[in-house]
Protein backbone atom coordinates (compact mmCIF):
# COMPACT_ATOMS: atom_id res chain seq x y z
CA UNK A 1 0.00 0.00 0.00
CA UNK A 2 0.94 3.62 -0.49
CA UNK A 3 0.16 5.27 2.80
CA UNK A 4 0.71 8.45 4.78
CA UNK A 5 0.18 8.98 8.51
CA UNK A 6 -0.49 12.40 10.03
CA UNK A 7 -0.36 12.84 13.81
CA UNK A 8 -1.47 15.90 15.78
CA UNK A 9 -0.65 16.30 19.47
CA UNK A 10 -1.15 18.81 22.27
CA UNK A 11 -3.08 19.45 25.45
CA UNK A 12 -6.71 18.46 26.12
CA UNK A 13 -8.85 21.45 25.17
CA UNK A 14 -6.57 22.52 22.29
CA UNK A 15 -8.94 21.19 19.62
CA UNK A 16 -6.77 18.22 18.66
CA UNK A 17 -9.71 15.98 17.73
CA UNK A 18 -11.20 18.67 15.46
CA UNK A 19 -7.91 19.05 13.59
CA UNK A 20 -7.53 15.29 13.23
CA UNK A 21 -11.08 14.74 12.05
CA UNK A 22 -10.72 17.50 9.46
CA UNK A 23 -7.57 15.87 8.07
CA UNK A 24 -9.21 12.41 8.10
CA UNK A 25 -12.32 13.75 6.39
CA UNK A 26 -10.21 15.43 3.73
CA UNK A 27 -8.45 12.15 2.98
CA UNK A 28 -11.79 10.31 2.75
CA UNK A 29 -13.12 12.89 0.27
CA UNK A 30 -10.04 12.24 -1.86
CA UNK A 31 -11.29 8.67 -2.20
CA UNK A 32 -8.63 7.29 0.14
CA UNK A 33 -9.09 4.75 2.89
CA UNK A 34 -8.52 6.21 6.36
CA UNK A 35 -8.11 5.01 9.94
CA UNK A 36 -8.37 7.77 12.54
CA UNK A 37 -7.28 7.18 16.15
CA UNK A 38 -8.39 9.68 18.79
CA UNK A 39 -6.30 9.19 21.96
CA UNK A 40 -7.43 11.32 24.89
CA UNK A 41 -7.50 11.36 28.68
CA UNK A 42 -10.36 11.67 31.14
CA UNK A 43 -9.50 15.24 32.22
CA UNK A 44 -11.39 18.14 30.63
CA UNK A 45 -8.38 20.41 30.16
CA UNK A 46 -4.70 19.57 30.32
CA UNK A 47 -3.02 16.22 29.84
CA UNK A 48 -1.52 15.02 26.58
CA UNK A 49 -3.88 14.04 23.74
CA UNK A 50 -3.25 13.13 20.12
CA UNK A 51 -4.96 12.08 16.91
CA UNK A 52 -3.52 9.98 14.09
CA UNK A 53 -5.02 9.91 10.60
CA UNK A 54 -3.55 7.06 8.54
CA UNK A 55 -4.56 7.27 4.88
CA UNK A 56 -3.87 4.76 2.12
CA UNK A 57 -4.97 3.55 -1.28
CA UNK A 58 -5.58 0.19 0.42
CA UNK A 59 -7.66 -0.26 3.56
CA UNK A 60 -5.80 0.22 6.87
CA UNK A 61 -7.38 -1.54 9.84
CA UNK A 62 -5.39 0.14 12.61
CA UNK A 63 -3.52 3.39 13.29
CA UNK A 64 -0.31 1.68 12.19
CA UNK A 65 3.14 1.92 13.74
CA UNK A 66 4.69 5.14 12.45
CA UNK A 67 4.07 8.76 11.53
CA UNK A 68 5.08 10.81 8.49
CA UNK A 69 3.86 14.29 9.45
CA UNK A 70 3.72 15.39 13.08
CA UNK A 71 1.94 18.66 13.93
CA UNK A 72 2.96 19.53 17.49
CA UNK A 73 1.04 22.16 19.44
CA UNK A 74 3.41 21.81 22.40
CA UNK A 75 6.94 20.60 23.04
CA UNK A 76 5.70 17.53 24.92
CA UNK A 77 4.28 16.22 21.65
CA UNK A 78 7.73 16.33 20.07
CA UNK A 79 9.26 14.63 23.09
CA UNK A 80 6.63 11.85 23.05
CA UNK A 81 6.10 11.28 19.33
CA UNK A 82 9.12 12.77 17.56
CA UNK A 83 11.11 9.53 17.61
CA UNK A 84 8.30 7.77 15.73
CA UNK A 85 8.42 10.03 12.67
CA UNK A 86 9.69 8.07 9.68
CA UNK A 87 12.59 9.22 7.48
CA UNK A 88 11.43 11.75 4.90
CA UNK A 89 8.82 13.09 7.31
CA UNK A 90 8.39 16.49 8.92
CA UNK A 91 7.56 17.99 12.31
CA UNK A 92 5.44 21.16 12.23
CA UNK A 93 5.50 23.60 15.14
CA UNK A 94 5.18 27.32 15.91
CA UNK A 95 8.63 28.82 16.71
CA UNK A 96 6.90 31.51 18.77
CA UNK A 97 5.90 28.79 21.26
CA UNK A 98 8.98 26.54 21.27
CA UNK A 99 11.84 25.42 19.07
CA UNK A 100 12.73 22.07 17.53
CA UNK A 101 16.29 21.39 16.39
CA UNK A 102 17.08 18.79 13.71
CA UNK A 103 19.25 16.98 16.27
CA UNK A 104 16.13 16.24 18.34
CA UNK A 105 14.57 14.26 15.49
CA UNK A 106 15.44 11.01 13.72
CA UNK A 107 17.73 11.23 10.70
CA UNK A 108 15.90 12.35 7.59
CA UNK A 109 13.11 14.16 9.47
CA UNK A 110 12.73 17.90 8.83
CA UNK A 111 11.52 20.45 11.41
CA UNK A 112 9.29 23.14 9.89
CA UNK A 113 8.41 26.20 11.93
CA UNK A 114 5.03 27.67 10.90
CA UNK A 115 3.93 31.03 12.43
CA UNK A 116 0.43 29.83 13.28
CA UNK A 117 -0.14 32.32 16.13
CA UNK A 118 1.01 35.17 13.93
CA UNK A 119 -1.39 34.06 11.22
CA UNK A 120 -4.24 33.77 13.75
CA UNK A 121 -3.73 37.32 15.08
CA UNK A 122 -4.48 38.70 11.64
CA UNK A 123 -8.09 37.60 12.11
CA UNK A 124 -8.88 37.42 15.83
CA UNK A 125 -7.44 37.52 19.32
CA UNK A 126 -8.60 33.93 19.87
CA UNK A 127 -5.47 31.79 19.83
CA UNK A 128 -7.44 28.66 18.91
CA UNK A 129 -7.40 29.92 15.30
CA UNK A 130 -3.75 28.89 15.16
CA UNK A 131 -5.09 25.40 14.45
CA UNK A 132 -6.37 26.53 11.06
CA UNK A 133 -2.91 27.67 10.03
CA UNK A 134 -1.49 24.35 11.20
CA UNK A 135 -4.14 22.41 9.31
CA UNK A 136 -3.31 24.31 6.14
CA UNK A 137 0.42 23.63 6.42
CA UNK A 138 -0.23 19.96 7.21
CA UNK A 139 -2.59 19.67 4.24
CA UNK A 140 0.07 20.92 1.82
CA UNK A 141 2.66 18.43 3.08
CA UNK A 142 0.12 15.59 2.88
CA UNK A 143 -1.03 16.41 -0.65
CA UNK A 144 -4.56 17.54 0.29
CA UNK A 145 -5.84 20.11 -2.25
CA UNK A 146 -6.59 23.47 -0.64
CA UNK A 147 -10.12 23.80 -2.13
CA UNK A 148 -11.03 20.38 -0.72
CA UNK A 149 -9.71 21.36 2.73
CA UNK A 150 -11.81 24.54 2.61
CA UNK A 151 -14.86 22.48 1.69
CA UNK A 152 -14.29 20.27 4.74
CA UNK A 153 -13.77 23.25 7.07
CA UNK A 154 -16.89 24.98 5.78
CA UNK A 155 -18.97 21.84 6.28
CA UNK A 156 -17.54 21.33 9.77
CA UNK A 157 -18.55 24.79 11.00
CA UNK A 158 -21.90 24.89 9.24
CA UNK A 159 -23.53 27.60 7.20
CA UNK A 160 -24.43 29.76 10.19
CA UNK A 161 -20.91 30.21 11.57
CA UNK A 162 -20.39 33.47 9.67
CA UNK A 163 -16.99 35.08 10.14
CA UNK A 164 -15.64 32.00 11.94
CA UNK A 165 -15.71 30.13 8.65
CA UNK A 166 -14.01 33.03 6.88
CA UNK A 167 -11.29 33.17 9.55
CA UNK A 168 -10.58 29.43 9.27
CA UNK A 169 -10.57 29.48 5.48
CA UNK A 170 -8.23 32.47 5.42
CA UNK A 171 -5.84 31.19 8.09
CA UNK A 172 -5.65 27.71 6.58
CA UNK A 173 -4.84 29.22 3.17
CA UNK A 174 -1.98 31.22 4.71
CA UNK A 175 -0.63 28.14 6.47
CA UNK A 176 -0.88 26.18 3.24
CA UNK A 177 1.02 28.85 1.27
CA UNK A 178 3.68 29.16 3.99
CA UNK A 179 4.42 25.42 3.86
CA UNK A 180 4.43 25.57 0.06
CA UNK A 181 7.06 28.35 0.17
CA UNK A 182 9.24 27.03 3.00
CA UNK A 183 8.76 23.28 3.09
CA UNK A 184 8.20 20.45 0.65
CA UNK A 185 5.43 17.99 0.04
CA UNK A 186 6.10 14.60 1.57
CA UNK A 187 7.63 12.02 -0.74
CA UNK A 188 4.53 9.88 -0.21
CA UNK A 189 2.02 12.72 -0.48
CA UNK A 190 -1.26 11.21 -1.54
CA UNK A 191 -3.45 12.10 -4.49
CA UNK A 192 -7.12 11.62 -5.35
CA UNK A 193 -8.07 7.97 -5.82
CA UNK A 194 -11.71 8.14 -6.84
CA UNK A 195 -15.13 8.79 -5.37
CA UNK A 196 -15.35 10.11 -1.79
CA UNK A 197 -15.80 7.50 0.90
CA UNK A 198 -17.96 7.52 3.99
CA UNK A 199 -16.07 8.24 7.22
CA UNK A 200 -17.59 7.07 10.47
CA UNK A 201 -16.73 5.71 13.86
CA UNK A 202 -18.19 2.54 15.32
CA UNK A 203 -20.91 4.34 17.27
CA UNK A 204 -22.20 6.11 14.17
CA UNK A 205 -22.27 2.78 12.35
CA UNK A 206 -24.10 1.17 15.28
CA UNK A 207 -26.71 3.93 15.33
CA UNK A 208 -27.16 3.82 11.56
CA UNK A 209 -27.44 0.03 11.59
CA UNK A 210 -30.08 0.18 14.31
CA UNK A 211 -32.14 2.65 12.29
CA UNK A 212 -31.82 0.51 9.16
CA UNK A 213 -32.95 -2.54 11.15
CA UNK A 214 -36.19 -0.82 12.14
CA UNK A 215 -35.31 0.39 15.65
CA UNK A 216 -37.92 2.92 16.76
CA UNK A 217 -36.97 3.41 20.43
CA UNK A 218 -33.66 4.06 22.18
CA UNK A 219 -33.46 4.66 25.92
CA UNK A 220 -30.00 5.39 27.24
CA UNK A 221 -28.07 7.00 30.04
CA UNK A 222 -24.89 8.63 28.68
CA UNK A 223 -21.67 6.81 29.50
CA UNK A 224 -18.36 6.92 27.66
CA UNK A 225 -17.77 5.42 25.13
CA UNK A 226 -21.41 4.64 24.23
CA UNK A 227 -22.81 8.18 24.53
CA UNK A 228 -22.52 9.22 20.90
CA UNK A 229 -24.92 6.44 19.85
CA UNK A 230 -27.62 8.44 21.61
CA UNK A 231 -26.28 11.74 20.27
CA UNK A 232 -26.45 10.53 16.66
CA UNK A 233 -29.90 8.99 16.89
CA UNK A 234 -31.23 12.05 18.75
CA UNK A 235 -29.88 14.36 16.05
CA UNK A 236 -31.62 12.29 13.35
CA UNK A 237 -34.66 11.14 15.34
CA UNK A 238 -37.23 13.17 13.41
CA UNK A 239 -35.99 12.10 9.99
CA UNK A 240 -35.76 8.44 11.04
CA UNK A 241 -38.89 8.29 13.20
CA UNK A 242 -36.96 7.08 16.26
CA UNK A 243 -37.93 8.05 19.81
CA UNK A 244 -34.80 8.80 21.85
CA UNK A 245 -35.16 9.00 25.63
CA UNK A 246 -32.32 10.00 27.95
CA UNK A 247 -33.13 8.06 31.10
CA UNK A 248 -32.22 9.04 34.65
CA UNK A 249 -29.99 5.97 35.04
CA UNK A 250 -29.12 2.67 33.41
CA UNK A 251 -31.80 0.73 35.30
CA UNK A 252 -34.49 2.98 33.87
CA UNK A 253 -32.90 2.82 30.43
CA UNK A 254 -33.04 -0.96 30.05
CA UNK A 255 -36.50 -1.24 31.62
CA UNK A 256 -37.86 1.40 29.25
CA UNK A 257 -36.38 -0.51 26.30
CA UNK A 258 -37.94 -3.77 27.54
CA UNK A 259 -41.30 -2.04 27.94
CA UNK A 260 -41.15 -0.53 24.48
CA UNK A 261 -40.27 -3.89 22.94
CA UNK A 262 -43.02 -5.66 24.88
CA UNK A 263 -45.48 -3.05 23.62
CA UNK A 264 -44.57 -3.64 20.01
CA UNK A 265 -41.56 -1.73 18.66
CA UNK A 266 -37.95 -2.66 18.04
CA UNK A 267 -36.05 -1.18 20.97
CA UNK A 268 -32.50 -0.99 22.30
CA UNK A 269 -30.26 0.53 24.92
CA UNK A 270 -26.51 1.19 25.00
CA UNK A 271 -23.97 1.60 27.77
CA UNK A 272 -20.49 0.66 28.96
CA UNK A 273 -19.39 -1.87 31.57
CA UNK A 274 -20.33 0.18 34.64
CA UNK A 275 -23.82 0.85 33.32
CA UNK A 276 -24.26 -2.72 32.12
CA UNK A 277 -23.49 -3.89 35.66
CA UNK A 278 -26.67 -2.11 36.74
CA UNK A 279 -28.75 -3.60 33.93
CA UNK A 280 -28.23 -7.29 34.58
CA UNK A 281 -31.37 -7.96 36.66
CA UNK A 282 -33.59 -6.44 33.99
CA UNK A 283 -31.71 -8.40 31.33
CA UNK A 284 -32.85 -11.55 33.12
CA UNK A 285 -36.43 -10.30 33.07
CA UNK A 286 -36.22 -9.93 29.29
CA UNK A 287 -34.91 -13.50 29.14
CA UNK A 288 -37.72 -14.82 31.33
CA UNK A 289 -40.51 -12.93 29.54
CA UNK A 290 -38.92 -13.77 26.16
CA UNK A 291 -38.94 -10.13 25.13
CA UNK A 292 -36.67 -9.14 22.23
CA UNK A 293 -34.00 -6.66 23.31
CA UNK A 294 -30.74 -5.30 21.84
CA UNK A 295 -28.07 -4.02 24.24
CA UNK A 296 -24.84 -2.42 23.06
CA UNK A 297 -22.03 -2.85 25.58
CA UNK A 298 -19.13 -0.53 24.61
CA UNK A 299 -16.32 -1.81 26.81
CA UNK A 300 -13.71 0.30 28.53
CA UNK A 301 -10.98 -0.57 31.02
CA UNK A 302 -12.26 -1.57 34.48
CA UNK A 303 -12.95 -2.51 37.18
CA UNK A 304 -15.09 0.25 38.68
CA UNK A 305 -14.52 3.52 36.82
CA UNK A 306 -11.19 2.12 35.68
CA UNK A 307 -9.78 4.02 32.70
CA UNK A 308 -12.93 5.72 31.40
CA UNK A 309 -11.34 6.92 28.16
CA UNK A 310 -9.28 3.82 27.35
CA UNK A 311 -10.14 0.56 25.64
CA UNK A 312 -10.30 -3.07 26.76
CA UNK A 313 -12.12 -6.34 26.08
CA UNK A 314 -12.55 -7.18 29.74
CA UNK A 315 -16.34 -7.50 29.97
CA UNK A 316 -16.88 -10.75 28.07
CA UNK A 317 -17.23 -12.83 31.23
CA UNK A 318 -19.80 -10.38 32.57
CA UNK A 319 -21.81 -10.47 29.34
CA UNK A 320 -21.78 -14.27 29.39
CA UNK A 321 -23.10 -14.44 32.96
CA UNK A 322 -25.18 -11.27 33.24
CA UNK A 323 -28.45 -11.97 35.06
CA UNK A 324 -29.11 -14.59 37.70
CA UNK A 325 -29.91 -18.07 36.50
CA UNK A 326 -29.60 -19.19 32.90
CA UNK A 327 -31.32 -17.93 29.78
CA UNK A 328 -30.36 -17.81 26.10
CA UNK A 329 -28.50 -14.86 24.62
CA UNK A 330 -26.10 -14.14 21.80
CA UNK A 331 -23.05 -11.87 21.90
CA UNK A 332 -21.99 -10.30 18.60
CA UNK A 333 -18.56 -8.66 18.35
CA UNK A 334 -18.00 -6.44 15.28
CA UNK A 335 -14.42 -5.53 14.38
CA UNK A 336 -14.86 -2.34 12.31
CA UNK A 337 -17.60 0.22 11.50
CA UNK A 338 -18.82 -1.60 8.38
CA UNK A 339 -19.20 -4.79 10.40
CA UNK A 340 -20.79 -2.85 13.28
CA UNK A 341 -23.49 -1.67 10.87
CA UNK A 342 -24.25 -5.24 9.80
CA UNK A 343 -24.03 -6.54 13.38
CA UNK A 344 -26.84 -4.24 14.48
CA UNK A 345 -29.05 -5.53 11.69
CA UNK A 346 -28.18 -9.09 12.73
CA UNK A 347 -28.81 -8.24 16.40
CA UNK A 348 -32.37 -7.00 15.79
CA UNK A 349 -33.07 -9.94 13.47
CA UNK A 350 -31.90 -12.45 16.07
CA UNK A 351 -33.66 -10.69 18.96
CA UNK A 352 -36.98 -10.81 17.12
CA UNK A 353 -36.56 -14.28 15.66
CA UNK A 354 -35.58 -15.89 18.97
CA UNK A 355 -37.38 -13.51 21.37
CA UNK A 356 -34.41 -13.03 23.66
CA UNK A 357 -31.75 -10.42 24.54
CA UNK A 358 -28.91 -9.94 22.09
CA UNK A 359 -25.73 -8.18 23.19
CA UNK A 360 -23.43 -6.28 20.83
CA UNK A 361 -19.92 -6.15 22.30
CA UNK A 362 -18.13 -3.02 21.14
CA UNK A 363 -15.24 -1.25 22.88
CA UNK A 364 -13.79 2.24 23.02
CA UNK A 365 -11.34 1.55 20.19
CA UNK A 366 -14.19 0.63 17.83
CA UNK A 367 -16.77 3.03 19.25
CA UNK A 368 -14.80 6.27 18.96
CA UNK A 369 -12.16 5.82 16.27
CA UNK A 370 -12.79 6.44 12.59
CA UNK A 371 -12.60 4.32 9.47
CA UNK A 372 -13.68 4.85 5.91
CA UNK A 373 -16.56 2.73 4.66
CA UNK A 374 -17.41 2.09 1.03
CA UNK A 375 -20.96 3.08 0.19
CA UNK A 376 -21.59 -0.43 -1.10
CA UNK A 377 -20.98 -1.74 2.45
CA UNK A 378 -23.96 0.22 3.81
CA UNK A 379 -26.98 -1.50 2.32
CA UNK A 380 -30.03 0.47 3.41
CA UNK A 381 -32.46 -1.98 1.81
CA UNK A 382 -33.02 -4.01 4.98
CA UNK A 383 -36.23 -6.06 5.18
CA UNK A 384 -38.12 -5.48 8.44
CA UNK A 385 -40.65 -8.31 8.86
CA UNK A 386 -43.63 -8.17 11.19
CA UNK A 387 -42.83 -8.56 14.88
CA UNK A 388 -45.82 -10.76 15.55
CA UNK A 389 -46.59 -14.29 14.46
CA UNK A 390 -50.20 -14.68 15.59
CA UNK A 391 -53.14 -12.97 13.84
CA UNK A 392 -56.02 -11.64 15.97
CA UNK A 393 -58.44 -14.50 16.59
CA UNK A 394 -60.54 -16.25 19.17
CA UNK A 395 -58.22 -19.24 19.30
CA UNK A 396 -56.68 -20.67 22.42
CA UNK A 397 -53.44 -18.66 22.53
CA UNK A 398 -50.37 -20.01 24.33
CA UNK A 399 -47.79 -17.22 24.54
CA UNK A 400 -45.07 -19.56 25.88
CA UNK A 401 -46.07 -22.65 23.95
CA UNK A 402 -43.61 -25.53 24.03
CA UNK A 403 -41.97 -25.87 20.62
CA UNK A 404 -39.06 -27.82 19.17
CA UNK A 405 -37.16 -24.62 18.41
CA UNK A 406 -37.91 -23.02 21.77
CA UNK A 407 -39.54 -20.06 20.01
CA UNK A 408 -43.21 -19.51 20.85
CA UNK A 409 -45.92 -17.51 19.05
CA UNK A 410 -45.82 -13.80 19.86
CA UNK A 411 -48.68 -11.33 19.89
CA UNK A 412 -48.90 -7.65 20.68
CA UNK A 413 -50.55 -6.94 24.04
CA UNK A 414 -54.21 -6.08 23.53
CA UNK A 415 -54.85 -8.06 20.35
CA UNK A 416 -58.42 -9.41 20.42
CA UNK A 417 -58.66 -12.99 21.60
CA UNK A 418 -54.96 -13.21 22.44
CA UNK A 419 -54.86 -12.30 26.11
CA UNK A 420 -51.87 -13.65 27.99
CA UNK A 421 -49.88 -13.22 31.19
CA UNK A 422 -46.20 -12.19 31.11
CA UNK A 423 -44.65 -12.33 34.56
CA UNK A 424 -41.04 -12.34 35.65
CA UNK A 425 -41.62 -15.52 37.69
CA UNK A 426 -41.42 -18.96 36.16
CA UNK A 427 -44.63 -19.85 34.32
CA UNK A 428 -46.45 -22.36 32.18
CA UNK A 429 -47.44 -22.09 28.50
CA UNK A 430 -50.14 -19.51 29.27
CA UNK A 431 -47.82 -17.43 31.38
CA UNK A 432 -49.47 -18.45 34.65
CA UNK A 433 -46.93 -18.53 37.47
CA UNK A 434 -45.75 -21.94 38.70
CA UNK A 435 -43.55 -23.27 41.46
CA UNK A 436 -43.17 -27.06 41.39
CA UNK A 437 -46.26 -28.21 39.48
CA UNK A 438 -45.69 -31.45 37.57
CA UNK A 439 -46.31 -31.36 33.84
CA UNK A 440 -47.25 -35.03 33.82
CA UNK A 441 -45.55 -35.82 30.46
CA UNK A 442 -43.62 -37.67 31.74
CA UNK A 443 -45.09 -37.41 35.20
CA UNK A 444 -41.85 -36.60 37.05
CA UNK A 445 -40.96 -33.58 34.82
CA UNK A 446 -41.94 -30.26 36.38
CA UNK A 447 -43.23 -27.26 34.44
CA UNK A 448 -40.05 -25.51 35.46
CA UNK A 449 -37.87 -28.17 33.87
CA UNK A 450 -39.89 -28.22 30.70
CA UNK A 451 -40.04 -24.42 30.31
CA UNK A 452 -36.33 -24.06 31.08
CA UNK A 453 -35.44 -26.62 28.43
CA UNK A 454 -37.75 -24.87 25.94
CA UNK A 455 -36.00 -21.53 26.40
CA UNK A 456 -32.50 -22.99 26.26
CA UNK A 457 -33.25 -24.79 22.97
CA UNK A 458 -33.00 -21.35 21.39
CA UNK A 459 -29.21 -21.51 21.81
CA UNK A 460 -28.90 -24.09 19.05
CA UNK A 461 -30.86 -21.91 16.66
CA UNK A 462 -28.88 -18.83 17.65
CA UNK A 463 -25.58 -20.62 16.98
CA UNK A 464 -26.74 -21.52 13.46
CA UNK A 465 -28.37 -18.16 12.65
CA UNK A 466 -25.72 -15.77 14.01
CA UNK A 467 -22.64 -14.83 11.91
CA UNK A 468 -20.25 -17.79 11.76
CA UNK A 469 -16.48 -17.79 12.40
CA UNK A 470 -14.42 -16.74 9.39
CA UNK A 471 -10.94 -17.90 8.36
CA UNK A 472 -8.92 -15.25 6.49
CA UNK A 473 -5.74 -16.25 4.70
CA UNK A 474 -4.16 -19.50 3.48
CA UNK A 475 -5.74 -22.49 5.25
CA UNK A 476 -2.39 -24.28 5.66
CA UNK A 477 -0.50 -21.35 7.23
CA UNK A 478 1.92 -22.30 10.04
CA UNK A 479 0.32 -19.81 12.44
CA UNK A 480 -3.36 -19.02 13.03
CA UNK A 481 -4.34 -15.86 14.88
CA UNK A 482 -7.53 -16.14 16.95
CA UNK A 483 -9.27 -12.83 17.65
CA UNK A 484 -12.60 -11.08 18.15
CA UNK A 485 -13.83 -7.50 18.17
CA UNK A 486 -11.63 -4.51 17.40
CA UNK A 487 -8.34 -6.39 17.88
CA UNK A 488 -9.05 -8.08 14.52
CA UNK A 489 -8.00 -4.86 12.76
CA UNK A 490 -4.46 -4.77 14.16
CA UNK A 491 -4.10 -8.50 13.44
CA UNK A 492 -5.01 -7.88 9.80
CA UNK A 493 -2.36 -5.19 9.48
CA UNK A 494 0.18 -7.40 11.27
CA UNK A 495 -0.55 -10.25 8.85
CA UNK A 496 0.20 -7.92 5.94
CA UNK A 497 3.56 -6.97 7.47
CA UNK A 498 4.41 -10.63 8.11
CA UNK A 499 3.45 -11.55 4.56
CA UNK A 500 5.74 -8.81 3.22
CA UNK A 501 8.53 -10.51 5.15
CA UNK A 502 7.71 -13.92 3.72
CA UNK A 503 5.80 -15.23 6.75
CA UNK A 504 2.40 -16.75 5.94
CA UNK A 505 -0.33 -16.61 8.60
CA UNK A 506 -4.10 -16.74 8.74
CA UNK A 507 -6.76 -15.30 11.02
CA UNK A 508 -9.74 -17.04 12.58
CA UNK A 509 -12.10 -14.28 13.69
CA UNK A 510 -15.34 -14.69 15.62
CA UNK A 511 -18.04 -12.11 14.75
CA UNK A 512 -20.22 -14.08 17.20
CA UNK A 513 -18.44 -14.90 20.44
CA UNK A 514 -21.44 -16.68 21.98
CA UNK A 515 -22.95 -19.12 21.30
CA UNK A 516 -19.99 -20.59 19.42
CA UNK A 517 -21.04 -22.54 16.35
CA UNK A 518 -19.12 -25.72 17.21
CA UNK A 519 -19.66 -27.41 13.83
CA UNK A 520 -18.10 -24.43 12.06
CA UNK A 521 -15.38 -23.51 14.56
CA UNK A 522 -14.01 -26.89 15.65
CA UNK A 523 -12.75 -28.08 12.22
CA UNK A 524 -11.01 -24.74 11.62
CA UNK A 525 -9.30 -24.84 15.00
CA UNK A 526 -8.30 -28.49 14.71
CA UNK A 527 -6.65 -27.84 11.32
CA UNK A 528 -4.57 -25.00 12.73
CA UNK A 529 -0.91 -25.95 13.14
CA UNK A 530 -0.30 -23.37 15.87
CA UNK A 531 -2.66 -20.77 17.34
CA UNK A 532 -1.99 -17.33 18.79
CA UNK A 533 -4.86 -15.83 20.81
CA UNK A 534 -4.92 -12.00 20.67
CA UNK A 535 -7.14 -10.32 23.29
CA UNK A 536 -7.25 -6.98 25.09
CA UNK A 537 -7.73 -8.33 28.62
CA UNK A 538 -5.68 -9.88 31.41
CA UNK A 539 -6.97 -13.44 31.52
CA UNK A 540 -7.70 -14.35 27.90
CA UNK A 541 -11.45 -14.55 28.46
CA UNK A 542 -12.37 -15.68 24.96
CA UNK A 543 -9.62 -18.29 25.05
CA UNK A 544 -11.18 -19.68 28.23
CA UNK A 545 -14.57 -19.74 26.52
CA UNK A 546 -13.16 -21.69 23.59
CA UNK A 547 -11.70 -24.23 25.98
CA UNK A 548 -14.95 -24.52 27.95
CA UNK A 549 -17.20 -24.84 24.89
CA UNK A 550 -14.99 -26.78 22.47
CA UNK A 551 -12.24 -28.27 24.62
CA UNK A 552 -9.70 -26.37 22.52
CA UNK A 553 -6.78 -24.52 24.09
CA UNK A 554 -4.82 -21.97 22.02
CA UNK A 555 -1.14 -22.84 22.07
CA UNK A 556 0.04 -19.23 22.57
CA UNK A 557 -1.41 -15.92 23.77
CA UNK A 558 -0.79 -12.21 23.36
CA UNK A 559 -2.76 -10.23 25.95
CA UNK A 560 -2.82 -6.46 26.46
CA UNK A 561 -4.51 -4.57 29.29
CA UNK A 562 -2.86 -1.14 29.51
CA UNK A 563 -5.88 0.62 28.02
CA UNK A 564 -4.25 1.16 24.64
CA UNK A 565 -5.25 -0.69 21.46
CA UNK A 566 -3.01 -3.28 19.86
CA UNK A 567 -0.49 -1.96 17.34
CA UNK A 568 0.67 -4.11 14.42
CA UNK A 569 4.33 -4.22 15.47
CA UNK A 570 3.39 -5.75 18.84
CA UNK A 571 1.57 -8.58 17.11
CA UNK A 572 4.32 -9.05 14.52
CA UNK A 573 6.96 -9.35 17.26
CA UNK A 574 4.97 -11.96 19.18
CA UNK A 575 4.16 -13.92 16.02
CA UNK A 576 7.82 -14.09 15.02
CA UNK A 577 8.68 -15.21 18.53
CA UNK A 578 6.07 -17.97 18.36
CA UNK A 579 7.00 -19.04 14.83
Amino acid sequence: MTELAVRIGGQAGDGIASIGESIARSFSRMGLHVFGLNAYQSVIRGGHVWFQARASDGRPYSPGDGTDILYALDKATVDIHGAGVRPGGAVLFDPEKFSVAPSELPAGVTPLGVPTLQIARKYTSQSILQNAGGIGATAFLAGIPLPLLHEVLTDSFGRKAGEIVDWNVGASAEGYRFAEAHGHAHDHALSRQGEPKLLMNGNTAIALGAAAAGCKFLSQYPMTPASSIMHWLAAHSTALGVVVKQAEDELAAINMAIGASFAGVRAMTATSGGGFSLMVEALGMAGMTETPLVVVEAQRAGPSTGLPTKTEQGDLNMMLGAGQGEFPRAILAPSCPAEAYRSMIDAFRLAEEFQTPILVASDLHLSENFMTVDRSEIDLNVPVPSLFTVPPSETNYLRYQYTDSGVSPRAIPGQPGLMFVAGSDEHDERGHLVSDIHAGIPRYVTERQRMMEKRMRKLGGLARAAPLPVLEGPPDAPLTFVAWGSTVGAVRDARAELAAGGKATNLLRFPTVYPIAADAARPLLEKARRTLLVEANFSGQFGRLLRAELGFACSDRLLKYDGEPFLPHEIVARALEVM
